[in-house]
């Protein structure tokens, strides 16, 4: 697929605006400018002047005569005179102040062109020249202990968990490109399991992998994106947010604190990302809780989304900003589905990977088919401090055991944020196939404790 620039819905090719040497990367003021004087001609290149990759290709000139359209705002190409004097101002002040400040506008790296990532930076605060600096400043002290940590390279230790455990839990995941070149981004609130995410991190380790996920997946993929089309320089993602399953109980604070502590984030250290979000199976009561998330985010950005419950209604509006070979299967197109995408992030030959939320009061089991050409390997999470004694017997053959009475409890605090979770492998070897498992949980202190949570996570090895 060609990648192209596009406005904000990702529907409009830009790129036969642009000539070799704009497609070099090159520019002085007047090109920044909006120009729609009739029969005005479009300001010259010069061989004299930069071909580096300082500078961006985006909307030099619109073919049309008149305003510029709301979604081509603040772009280059379509500032006014005024904010042309904003954007060299800032673009001398970050050249000034050089060091980390430099590094935090150029987040994604200097490939990204100087006029494209200044002016994200400048629409984000309007082009309110103090309002851009204190943002950025803002933004430096942000990411100042993720950037000491060089934002957490390997995420099984940003998370204390492989990353395979949390995106079942709550998934995630970057599949293709939309039509204007922006990676797919989706997301599935509406199957977060916020219990069982408890279980294998912290709100920290959270934190600590979206670090990871903005600064080496996210910027990996935009460089390459670049690397295999130049004229790309939209810096942002198409994300589908999708709700499917969501019910109102699980909007519990904690929540929407991981939803919260990203959206911050990225509102702060990463302006002007998302190029189009399509919210989809949206349940009716979400339009209230839309309402609180509009607040955290850029009125601008809030202003990108299209909530859609329909899905012959969205299928069609996704197919208009995304191409079918490039959209997964589960969701009209026909690239591969999600959910194979996802295990693709599963460690060594793992085949597959089932998690499963054991609330252990007295008593608890949970059974599993494992096919011949597979092992099955078991490993429980908790922060139970009462404990539990798991056994792996067969369901067919109950006299035969697998795994008996392993205990497994925490031996920190239950509920502190800061301290990580315990992780036991159940399983010393793997359990061969074909067999069908039955995972028996009993609590150490019988049907009068409180009722404490385990997560199973059950990974399937090919055989071999």
């Amino acid at each position: 697929m060609t990648q192209q620039d596009g406005d904000a819905n990702g529907d409009q090719d830009a790129s036969h605006h642009l000539t070799a040497k704009q497609a070099a990367g090159s520019w002085d003021n007047d090109e920044l400018v909006h120009h729609d004087k009739p029969g005005e001609a479009r300001p010259s290149i010069g061989d004299e002047q930069h071909k580096s990759h300082r500078f961006s290709i985006m909307h030099l000139h619109r073919k049309e005569k008149g305003e510029a359209k709301p979604e081509d705002w603040g772009f280059p190409g379509e500032l006014t005179k005024e904010y042309v004097g904003v954007y060299t101002k800032f673009r001398d002040e970050v050249e000034k102040r050089g060091g980390e400040f430099k590094k935090t506008v150029y987040s994604f790296g200097e490939e990204e062109g100087e006029a494209f990532c200044l002016c994200r930076w400048l629409r984000a605060r309007k082009f309110v020249y103090d309002d851009v600096i204190k943002m950025v400043e803002e933004a430096t002290e942000c990411r100042k202990e993720a950037r000491e940590k060089e934002f957490y390279p390997d995420p099984s230790v940003a998370l204390g968990v492989d990353p395979s455990v949390y995106i079942s839990l709550y998934p995630q995941l970057y599949s293709g490109n939309a039509k204007n070149g922006c990676p797919i981004f989706i997301s599935k609130p509406g199957i977060l399991n916020v219990d069982g995410m408890e279980c294998i991190t912290t709100l920290d380790g959270i934190l600590k992998f979206h670090w990871h996920v903005m600064m080496h997946d996210y910027t990996n993929r935009l460089q390459e994106n670049k690397k295999n089309n130049p004229e790309f320089t939209n810096y942002a993602c198409v994300c589908v947010l999708d709700l499917e399953g969501l019910t109102a109980s699980q909007l519990s604070s904690r929540a929407l604190a991981i939803i919260k502590t990203q959206t911050e984030v990225d509102s702060l250290c990463f302006p002007e990302t998302m190029s189009k979000m399509v919210v989809i199976n949206a349940p009716r009561f979400f339009a209230m809780t839309w309402r609180l998330i509009k607040g955290w985010i850029d009125p601008r950005t809030a202003g990108k989304v299209d909530l859609i419950s329909s899905r012959k209604e969205w299928e069609k509006r996704l197919k208009e900003l995304v191409d079918e070979d490039q959209l997964p299967s589960d969701y009209g197109g026909k690239s591969e589905d999600t959910n194979t995408t996802m295990m693709k992030v599963a460690p060594g030959n793992m085949s597959r990977q089932i998690t499963h939320l054991l609330h252990v009061r007295a008593h608890a089991h949970h059974v599993v088919k494992v096919e011949a050409n597979e092992e099955l390997e078991v490993i429980v999470y908790t922060r139970g401090t009462t404990g539990a004694k798991f056994s792996l017997v067969d369901k067919d053959n109950k006299s035969k055991k697998f795994v008996d009475e392993v205990v497994v409890v925490h031996d920190g605090k239950a509920n502190d944020e800061h301290e990580p979770p315990t992780i036991k492998v159940i399983t010393s070897s793997n359990i061969s196939g074909p067999a069908h498992v039955k995972v028996k949980a009993d609590s150490k202190s019988g049907r009068f404790s409180g009722s404490e949570a385990y997560l199973l996570v059950l990974n399937f090895h090919k055989k071999g």
